[in-house]
């Protein structure tokens, strides 16, 4: 990493409100393309802010995100060639990810006095997690993003072996096979359909839940305000 992206790094580590100042002062000191470049940085939104501060201040959880959406992946092309795959487990463990990082990140988001909302957070996460390749460096998202859904398996085929010739009888037992491998396959591809449909119904209850513990924060913060002022009252009532 060169000294110049390592300080570009530290700028997408700045609080939101301080990213544009910090950016035009670096660009400052630099001259020609490494200036240029820097201006050109856009702000992240804050979404892309909190993920990126998931990936700055709790690397584990971030990486645990990225490996649950690997196998969950891996899962769905091995049950679409008709291999055998814990697609459920996968699933699963991806959905614990997602909660896992969607907590870290609204924590992350009340110490800075953000407000991510909770769709966009939940989506950009489970898009990050599945994403092949990073769709930015890390740690510099910008933007939020949307999840590939089913259609990023469409292009996955199985592997065809051609068949040798063989006599009638056992011709008969091939296509009998090839049959049944036909449904097999079509079988895993409804499965991991099926499964893609339960993994975004777990995701909007990771929804609901970060903006239900929003809802009752907010609710106890003004509890506490109603509070204070009641006992402002009394007090200058007694006074």
């Amino acid at each position: 990493m060169s000294a110049l992206d390592a300080r570009i790094d530290e700028l997408y580590q700045q609080p939101p409100a301080e990213f544009t100042g910090a950016r035009n002062a670096l660009a400052k000191t630099l001259s020609g393309a490494d200036a240029a470049r820097v201006r050109a940085l856009p702000k992240p939104t804050v979404v892309p802010w909190v993920v990126n501060q998931v990936y700055w201040r709790a690397r584990g959880v971030f990486d645990r995100l990225r490996k649950s959406g690997e196998r969950l992946r891996a899962a769905q092309i091995a049950a679409l060639k008709g291999r055998s795959a814990d697609l459920r487990g996968a699933t699963e463990a991806h959905r614990q990810a997602i909660a896992e990082a969607a907590a870290q990140a609204v924590r992350i988001a009340q110490t800075a006095s953000v407000h991510p909302g909770a769709d966009e957070l939940t989506r950009t996460l489970e898009a990050l997690s599945l994403a092949p390749e990073m769709p930015e460096p890390p740690g510099r998202l910008t933007r939020p993003l949307r999840p590939a859904g089913f259609e990023a398996l469409t292009g996955v085929t199985p592997v065809v072996v051609p068949a040798q010739k063989a006599p009638q009888h056992a011709k008969r037992e091939q296509e009998t096979a090839k049959r049944e491998e036909a449904e097999a396959r079509r079988a895993a591809a409804e499965l991991a359909k099926a499964e893609a449909v339960l993994d975004r119904a777990q995701a909007a209850e990771t929804r609901a839940r970060i903006a239900w513990e929003r809802a009752k924060r907010d609710v106890e913060s003004a509890e506490r305000g109603v509070a204070r002022a009641r006992d402002r009252a009394r007090s200058s009532a007694e006074s």
